[in-house]
């Protein structure tokens, strides 16, 4: 699990603009027109409508993709009750996990009263700026009254996160893993530790999946709630117990089948795991400690099948699964509330997901995701991008069939289409890639160790299980920038080439490299005294096989860069050139950039390759090709220069490759508007195509194109350059490139190692 320290937290918070969300405009506003139109008097137009229709301000204002996220601070995470004011750190959290999951707008808003019949008549008097209210962290048990208030009066979906979203990710994962163990929900005994908010909504929906009631044992900090407790809050006396021969957890979870802690961490032991009956289930939820560590419940018997709050380890009990697809569906169709039936679907939708085959941001041939359905994967991963169409579209159709729905869907297809596009497709595309390159981590080499870029970079994705990082430079030196940047170098390999002891590992290196190169001229001496160079001694590392990857460019200039990668790994034999890609990952959609860094001034046959390559390598992130050779002309409208180049390779590219998805030369403009191309040239290929990759005719032109992408549009995702056609897995990053940019590079390096192993291990 990531470190994460209070220095680097409040950085996060405080730099550059504070705090975590904004608001942007959404329609013009340049012109004197635009502001009319926008406010007076062109705004009392739609305020009129409304009045006369006020099922009118979905179609007019932002209110069906507005959600408030709201809270007393009366239970912040686990630090209690810290007040309203102290707790709009984890609200606006909250808006920023709505918005970039379920793409759905947040106004955070702290409300300074813990007094409940007052909180909800503030709640009640501005709803109706919004399409639905997130209740949060609100302490137990006032949030049970104030949640049913809202849900009664209220004609918006109200939900009380910490007590639904928990309960229906567990739910899901509860009962899969009942069915990985071969249980029957309605015969298992289940002891839950914790009766705030969360544990009771949590039991609540396992008896409405089938639990029976007298089945169940609750604990409080009391111990075991039994019936001839006196005053018990009504929602304890759900689950109080008529027996009178248990008093404590370690008593209580003797031969039960499930455990779900919603408590304190480490109250749970190994031997009261041990205590429970055959394949027994652990949810262990507190967190950030949950109440038994996974290595302990682990150790404690084979057939234990864990959950717990972490991103660390498998199945992971992550609210994030649910309440933006739930809101999302439900704001879809203007629900009035979110109901049981809405819930259940919910819980349906994520419980079938884990089933289905695993999505792999590679090309499914080289099944580099194994994960399957089993014990140690019974919940979806909180990065898989297909929780938004699943699960909204689920609870969008209960809400339908329940009766709770304003409006209808009729095209469930077309719906999840324009979620996907909503969300830019791959809105989730790094996390998917960090996830991919996670389960099967490499040994990558970083060549510049001691830049605190891609020092901070190396800790970071060792952090995030990527890589297993090796860091190129001096032990004391690195150690000293370790400590200045407060940076855990533990689990970080430190190779200093210019060490006496790596005498032998350069000689090796030098040979091979003089062989290899022996009739261009090289000599050992030549190549031994070019092994005391970063990029020659990291990249001789990959081509021997004593690392997997190689990351360099924040102090190397390109062109010795480019040299070194020819000499040391060489070019693919079906290729002739290499090339560099940049994904721009936009509302839009993925957009794949080529060749944005190595090849100046390209002829035709250059970027004949680069075409080839770009194919390859929009197969390798698991998408179909259609490629667009970009000029200032159109289909040989201009027959000098570049136009003619591109031209020429597109037309030996359809001789060579009948069913590629190519064409071109092709303004820019023309490559990315299907109509207009359609419609002014329909002899093209990419006829009916949306174009996802553009190759452009020199670097010059494909490097500005991404930088000026970059610039005007902060918000748009950029990962590269991505390396293409060289032996091995080594690939680039530029002077700028941010420690994120590192990272997301390393973890396509680490995913093109471990591809380039199965290939060679067929």
């Amino acid at each position: 699990m990531v470190k994460i320290t209070k220095e680097a937290a409040l950085e996060y918070h405080e730099s550059g603009r504070p705090g975590k969300i904004e608001v942007k405009p959404t329609k013009p506003y340049r012109t004197q027109t635009d502001l009319s139109l926008a406010y007076s008097p062109g705004v009392a137009y739609p305020c009129l409508e409304i009045q006369k229709n006020p099922d009118d301000v979905y179609k007019y204002t932002d209110k069906g993709n507005l959600v408030a996220v709201i809270s007393n601070g009366t239970a912040v995470l686990g630090l209690g009750d810290i007040g309203a004011m102290s707790g709009k750190p984890v609200m606006e959290g909250k808006g920023l996990l709505f918005k970039i999951y379920g793409g759905i707008d947040v106004f955070d808003i702290e409300v300074d009263e813990k007094d409940p019949v007052k909180f909800c008549d503030a709640v009640e008097k501005i709803a109706p700026s919004f399409g639905g209210i997130n209740l949060e962290d609100i302490k137990a048990p006032e949030c049970f009254y104030i949640e049913e208030r809202l849900k009664k009066n209220l004609d918006i979906p109200v939900m009380h996160d910490d007590q639904h979203g928990t309960a229906i990710i567990s739910a899901a994962g509860l009962k899969n893993a009942l069915e990985v163990a071969g249980k029957d929900i309605s015969q298992v005994r289940l002891v839950v530790n914790g009766a705030g908010a969360a544990a009771i909504s949590c039991t609540k929906l396992y008896v409405a999946l089938g639990l029976k009631t007298e089945n169940v044992v609750m604990l409080d900090s009391k111990g075991v709630i039994t019936s001839d407790r006196p005053n018990l809050t009504p929602q304890k006396k759900l689950f109080a117990t008529d027996r009178r021969d248990i008093h404590t957890l370690e008593e209580a979870i003797k031969g039960a089948d499930v455990f779900v802690g919603l408590s304190k961490g480490n109250i749970l032991t190994q031997d009261m795991i041990r205590s429970m009956a055959d394949n027994p289930i652990v949810f262990a939820l507190a967190n950030p400690i949950p109440e038994i560590s996974y290595e302990d419940a682990m150790a404690s018997r084979p057939d234990v099948l864990m959950s717990t709050g972490r991103s660390d380890y498998p199945n992971q009990i992550n609210n994030v699964i649910g309440f933006p697809y739930i809101f999302r569906g439900a704001l879809d169709v203007h629900a009035r509330a979110i109901n049981e039936e809405m819930k259940m679907a919910a819980v349906q939708a994520i419980a079938d997901l884990a089933k289905q085959p695993i999505p792999d941001i590679v090309n499914e041939v080289y099944h580099v995701n194994d994960l399957s359905f089993g014990p140690k994967y019974f919940i979806p991963k909180p990065v898989d991008p297909r929780l938004i169409t699943s699960v909204s579209a689920a609870v969008a159709k209960a809400a339908i069939e329940s009766g709770v729905a304003r409006s209808t869907i009729t095209d469930w297809e077309a719906y999840k289409d324009r979620l996907r596009q909503m969300l830019g497709q791959e809105t989730k595309l790094t996390r998917t890639l960090h996830a991919t390159a996670a389960l099967h981590p490499q040994r990558v080499v970083f060549a510049e160790g001691g830049h605190p870029t891609m020092m901070k970079a190396a800790v970071q994705a060792r952090q995030e299980g990527i890589c297993q990082p090796i860091l190129l430079g001096n032990l004391d030196r690195l150690n000293r920038i370790a400590s200045r940047l407060k940076l855990d170098l533990t689990g970080v390999e430190i190779i200093d080439m210019r060490a006496d002891k790596e005498q032998g590992r350069r000689a090796t290196y030098a040979k091979h490299l003089a062989e290899k190169r022996a009739r261009q001229g090289y000599t050992f001496e030549e190549a031994y005294d070019k092994m005391y160079e970063r990029n020659y001694f990291g990249m001789s590392m990959v081509e021997q096989g004593d690392a997997d990857a190689f990351i360099t460019g924040l102090y190397t200039k390109y062109s010795n860069t480019i040299k070194v990668a020819k000499e040391v790994i060489g070019i693919r034999p079906e290729y002739n050139t290499f090339g560099t890609m940049h994904i721009l990952n936009t509302k839009k959609g993925v957009y794949y950039l080529a060749d944005t860094l190595i090849n100046r001034h390209p002829d035709q046959n250059v970027l004949y390759d680069i075409a080839r390559l770009t194919a390859h390598t929009v197969k390798f992130f698991n998408n179909d090709p259609a490629i667009a050779m970009i000029s200032y002309s159109n289909f040989g409208t201009d027959d000098m220069g570049s136009p003619q180049k591109v031209h020429q390779a597109v037309e030996k590219l359809q001789q060579d490759y009948p069913d590629m998805v190519i064409d071109g030369e092709m303004q820019i403009n023309f490559a990315l508007n299907k109509e207009l191309r359609d419609d002014k040239f329909p002899f093209t290929r990419l006829k009916g195509k949306d174009v996802n990759a553009l190759v452009f005719p020199n670097m010059s032109s494909a490097n500005c194109s991404y930088k000026l992408i970059q610039s005007l549009e902060p918000d748009v995702e950029t990962i590269g350059p991505i390396q293409m056609g060289l032996n091995k897995a080594i690939h680039f990053t530029d002077f700028e490139a941010s420690v994120r940019d590192v990272v997301n590079v390393t973890a396509v390096a680490v995913i093109d190692a471990y591809v380039d192993k199965l290939k060679n291990n067929k």
